[in-house]
């Protein structure tokens, strides 16, 4: 029998050591059936466990854990596992339970009699909440305390996870290079495989996290890859699966590989069916529903974002610009409206602030453009980050070409245009040229503004971006007869309707009478098959009329 034990054990151990985390767990389990698992073996049964996302056997292991050292008197090791219970039980939504299982870890660390790296964890546990409620200085000083009891204790796991909380706190600052520094730092040892194979999962979705969060771009590729070949090299892996193909999705879209990203965000939710209410199953959702959107499959979008919705996700600022896209420019103007009302943290509210600039625009709500303009200018000055700089830049460039300023306007679509060529976003770069050749044409450059189209549409037809390249076919034959049937002097009030002047302005800046204008605008409304001034406005800019 003890023979029979160890000869499983040794191929257990050898298993684990290969991270084949299915062959080790049932190897453990077979031995654990002969002869009781040691406390070392127990925790290769338990991380095993974890890497294949079993949740019962984690607790039971864990329990086991908890109550070996309780018998050895080992205050300190039985609070970790009180903590590590804690942890994964408050993950799961389990507030009640977890808030018990914490209690008792530091109660247990308290009495140990010095201090312990279960101070660390529970410590950290604090930093996460503070970052959760956008407290960020407040958990930089809790992720220092952290960082501080894991060096003195020499517990490299919190070392790691102090350094990655750290690291965030920095970075949502605005003390970006700082802050990712950090983060590469905390991610040596789990490159290295010295620390845990769950911690190491969870610093690779928190560095990746933060770097998406400033928009760090070629930082998000570099450890989204390291990622995806750290999962790949783990067959058996089932945990950290999911929010890999997420990751992979969110890059391939950048890169304008859209297929390939709709196919892996279906294989993410797909491998994350179990977790229901997950924040990662509603970002698969939400990312594949981009792209029908972007390719105008508007219904296939909108059951997409009612599904991230069901899964605990605000589909921002997706639905909004779904809406504009359909026309429902009043929709989309709440929409948004409500979701900055209710975003406080910076880079939240950095995330939606284009969006809005693009929906008051087509609204012709200049003046709520400008503020959210000039909002979104301060934070790409507070964050220092080159897209941010580029999304502000657009923006700019957007409410100057409105206001007639064709040349200033073009400087700044230009140099937006620079960082997207160098950032690989062909999407983005495409709707920039589009911009581009709009101020063109302003300026009478029409060589320069069907050079500025040709290449957007070919990137359109490319991706398969439809409504996008609708638009630019459109602006490419300015001399064809228009499609809307109006006339040029109903296209002039119009331009005016769009800068939100009333029929009483209109009428003086044009010399008629409000009558003739009130005229005009019925008949505009009539052949745009549309029932407000928001609604001909945002027909006017969608389809380059002003």
């Amino acid at each position: 029998m003890k023979a029979d034990a160890a000869s499983l054990l040794e191929k257990a151990r050898h298993a684990y050591a290969q991270r084949a985390w299915a062959d080790a767990f049932a190897l453990l389990r077979a031995t654990d059936e002969i002869a009781s698992l040691g406390v070392e073996d127990l925790e290769r049964l338990l991380w095993s466990a974890g890497m294949l996302d079993r949740d019962q056997d984690i607790f039971a292991a864990g329990e086991r854990l908890f109550n070996l050292h309780i018998e050895a008197g080992r205050d300190d090791q039985a609070a970790y596992w009180a903590f590590f219970r804690g942890f994964r039980l408050m993950a799961l939504g389990e507030e009640g339970h977890a808030t018990a299982c914490i209690q008792q870890a530091q109660r247990l660390a308290d009495g140990f009699g010095r201090e312990c790296a279960a101070h660390g964890y529970l410590v950290l546990l604090a930093a996460q909440k503070e970052l959760v409620t956008g407290n960020d200085p407040a958990s930089e000083a809790q992720a220092r305390q952290a960082l501080a009891i894991g060096e003195r204790c020499c517990d490299i796991d919190l070392i790691a996870f102090a350094r990655c909380y750290l690291g965030r706190a920095l970075v949502r600052q605005g003390r970006v290079e700082e802050g990712i520094a950090l983060l590469d730092e905390a991610m040596l040892p789990a490159t290295d495989g010295k620390i845990s194979p769950v911690v190491t999962g969870l610093i690779y979705c928190n560095l990746i996290a933060a770097c998406r969060q400033v928009y760090a771009l070629d930082r998000s590729r570099e450890w989204t890859q390291a990622l995806s070949n750290w999962c790949g090299s783990q067959p058996q892996l089932v945990q950290f699966n999911g929010i890999c193909l997420l990751h992979r999705a969110e890059i391939m879209e950048l890169n304008g590989a859209w297929q390939e990203s709709i196919a892996e965000a279906r294989r993410a939710t797909l491998s994350l069916t179990h977790a229901i209410g997950s924040e990662a199953a509603a970002g698969a959702a939400y990312q594949e529903a981009e792209i029908h959107r972007l390719r105008g499959e508007f219904a296939a979008a909108e059951d997409l974002y009612r599904a991230a919705s069901r899964l605990g996700l605000d589909p921002q600022p997706g639905m909004a610009l779904l809406r504009l896209m359909q026309g429902r420019t009043e929709q989309a103007t709440a929409t948004i409206r409500r979701v900055l009302a209710t975003t406080k943290a910076p880079l939240g509210r950095a995330r939606l602030l284009p969006a809005l600039v693009e929906i008051m625009m087509a609204a012709g709500a200049f003046d709520g453009a400008r503020d959210a303009c000039a909002e979104l200018e301060a934070l790409a000055r507070r964050f220092a980050t080159e897209i941010l700089a580029a999304m502000a830049a657009q923006a700019r460039g957007e409410i100057e070409m409105a206001g007639g300023d064709a040349a200033t306007a073009l400087g700044h679509f230009r140099a937006a245009l620079t960082i997207w060529q160098r950032s690989g976003a062909p999407y983005l770069e495409a709707r920039l040229r589009v911009l581009a050749g709009q101020a063109c044409r302003m300026l009478g450059d029409e060589d320069g503004a069907e050079l500025e189209f040709e290449v957007a549409g070919s990137v359109f037809a490319a991706l398969g971006a439809a409504p996008d390249l609708a638009r630019v076919n459109l602006l490419m034959r300015p001399t064809a007869s228009p499609s809307h049937g109006l006339t040029p002097r109903e296209i002039e009030v119009l331009g005016l309707v769009a800068t939100g002047k009333t029929n009483r302005l209109i009428a003086i800046e044009l010399g008629l009478s409000e009558k003739t204008v009130d005229r005009h605008i019925s008949n505009i409304f009539d052949k745009l098959a549309v029932n407000s001034r928001t609604a001909a406005a945002a027909y006017a800019f969608q389809n380059g009329l002003v």
